[in-house]
């Protein structure tokens, strides 16, 4: 099994990068591993933190219609170029958090991905130079408000609600071109999404070299590479679950989002 890279909050709060082992002890870096964090012998216990997303990313580059199946069920040609986008940081939870529905929206999607990790400063970068600044993998879920989307025109609002982009449950150094992803809604037995990631229109050493002649990447940032065909609705009470061969599964259920608590009129004070 490839090295499992993940984050971690401890029962006190505080928060580590490590080593997942196979017996669920975390080996503590003292650092990023993307920023060379060596291991300090600290070793958490299974039942002393919970994973967090496995990075803490300055921004997410995201980008559509990357395969060409969903593009066609969307409506649209294929970009000729890579169409990206970006979603907030605020949007990462990591596995097992909820999705919150939002009460401005009466569809939103799940979009299973595959995530990259960038581990260096990556600017200007042709795809060869890319390619070495792609640090890891992991998995993500580009939740969408659909209805929003196709209402507002620009994407921010539809891609950007809180919770909107569940990310992990770790990072792999490594991962096979021909690595299928699948989504899962439920208990179904069959995915509602099934793509190998070598079916991209642009490959990732491709779109971060795009992305790198627009923006600087930094460490920690994440790209998320497009998603395939048979992307559908969730409904408050569902679970999804996103594998990818290689790295693990991403899954988390959706929740109603709470709406804030409106304050008390104000009154006049007629004391004195």
């Amino acid at each position: 099994m490839a090295q499992r890279y993940v984050r971690v909050q401890t029962t006190e709060g505080q928060v580590h990068y490590g080593l997942l082992q196979l017996n669920q002890e975390v080996q503590v870096l003292d650092a990023p591993p993307w920023l060379k964090g060596q291991l300090t012998g600290l070793v958490l216990a299974p039942e002393s933190y919970r994973l967090l997303a496995p990075c803490s990313p300055s921004k997410i580059v995201a980008v559509g219609k990357n395969y060409a199946a969903h593009a066609a069920e969307m409506g649209t040609p294929v970009p000729a170029e890579p169409l990206i986008f970006l979603k907030p940081s605020t949007a990462v939870i990591p596995t097992e958090e909820a999705i919150a529905y939002p009460s401005q929206s009466q569809r939103v999607d799940y979009e299973g991905e595959l995530a990259l990790v960038i581990g260096d400063r990556c600017k200007d970068c042709t795809p060869e130079e890319a390619q070495a600044k792609i640090w890891g993998y992991t998995i993500a879920n580009d939740v969408t408000a659909r209805d929003l989307q196709r209402q507002d025109g620009p994407w921010a609002r539809a891609k950007g609600f809180d919770t909107f982009c569940p990310l992990g449950p770790w990072l792999v150094r490594e991962l096979s071109p021909a690595a299928r992803l699948q989504t899962f809604l439920n208990d179904a037995p069959e995915p509602v999404q099934s793509a190998c990631i070598d079916q991209m229109v642009f490959s990732p050493d491709v779109l971060v070299a795009f992305i790198s002649r627009i923006m600087t990447l930094l460490p920690g940032d994440v790209v998320l590479t497009g998603t395939p065909e048979g992307v559908g609705p969730v409904s408050v009470g569902d679970r999804v679950r996103v594998e990818i061969e290689g790295i693990g599964t991403l899954e988390n259920p959706v929740i109603k989002r709470l709406q804030p608590v409106a304050p008390p009129p104000e009154t006049e004070d007629d004391s004195v």
